[in-house]
């Protein structure tokens, strides 16, 4: 399980530290970063260029984002899929995930190359198998995988053809067949790297065009990059104990992006951790690809 640690090196992004910032992306089109401040219920943008924050108020829990074209986007909350049109903010409920379940709020989730999404719903605290993972596509709505307590680490091979997901609680990051065309499952999900007795626990991911997991390690401060083979790579150190999701940024795709929480940190451990919350820009090259745009 051990791999090399290599030391933060990087920088803090000048906005405001989430309570739970989650779901980072990033669209080319436009240069700008987005993130969520789940229990803040918050979306951040922020311009790469100009290092300018701009937050949206968010009248309910949101955690995932995803482009459908210039003037909309898909966002996922606690009530379902909303289209949110970028000129004035508005939301709009086209896909309902639970709705009627108050217990339940959306987490982790990713758009796959066919343009579907997975998304994960879990207990607002956590409650022992309250979520699931979802397939959404063109307003279709698929149970996945049942019973799941807390979904993280959904990501996709560039070639389309895997999944990875974990339940955190588990300590295992899986791998499952898809269909390419239709990111559905074909096969079942096996264990590809388990993580028991590990320092921290499994949360977000990205798959590099290499097909190189990095996973954010809630717990331990860094960023876990996991080969296809299912080996441990590298360990990147960031200054933030509750990691959360990293996403690739920038024109060239390169960069790794990287939020944090603060959410259940006692005064002290807050003076322990003063960047607990913030998003962070890492130097350390990658060779990302640009999150595909959910197709309605």
């Amino acid at each position: 399980m051990s791999a090399e640690l290599i030391p933060f090196s990087g920088r803090k992004l000048d906005a405001a530290a989430s309570m739970l910032g989650e779901g980072p992306t990033y669209d080319l089109h436009t240069g700008a970063a987005w993130w969520f401040d789940i229990v803040g219920r918050k979306l951040f943008e922020f311009k790469l260029a100009s290092d300018k924050a701009t937050v949206h108020e968010l009248p309910m829990m949101g955690s995932v984002l995803a482009r459908i074209d210039d003037e909309r986007q898909m966002i996922a909350t606690d009530t379902g899929l909303h289209i949110r049109h970028v000129a004035t903010g508005e939301l709009e409920l086209v896909t309902p995930i639970e709705a009627d379940n108050d217990v339940t709020r959306s987490n982790d989730g990713r758009v796959h190359p066919s343009g579907a999404l997975w998304i994960g719903t879990m207990g607002k605290n956590a409650e022992k198998g309250a979520g699931a993972i979802y397939h959404a596509t063109r307003g279709v709505v698929t149970v996945l995988f049942p019973n799941v307590t807390i979904p993280n680490a959904i990501c996709f091979s560039p070639d389309g053809a895997l999944a990875y997901f974990a339940d955190t609680v588990t300590a295992k990051l899986m791998r499952v067949t898809i269909d390419p065309a239709t990111a559905l499952p074909t096969g079942s999900p096996e264990v590809f790297y388990d993580h028991s007795g590990g320092d921290g626990g499994l949360d977000g991911a990205v798959c590099d065009l290499d097909g190189t997991i990095w996973n954010a390690r809630w717990g331990a401060g860094c960023v876990d990059a996991y080969a296809p083979d299912g080996k441990r790579l590298t360990s990147l150190k960031v200054p933030a104990g509750q990691t959360t999701c990293p996403a690739f940024v920038g024109e060239n795709c390169d960069r790794l992006m990287v939020t944090s929480a603060r959410e259940n940190l006692s005064v002290d451990r807050l003076a322990a951790d003063p960047d607990a919350g913030s998003t962070f820009l890492l130097d350390h090259p990658v060779k990302g690809q640009f999150e595909p745009d959910y197709m309605l």
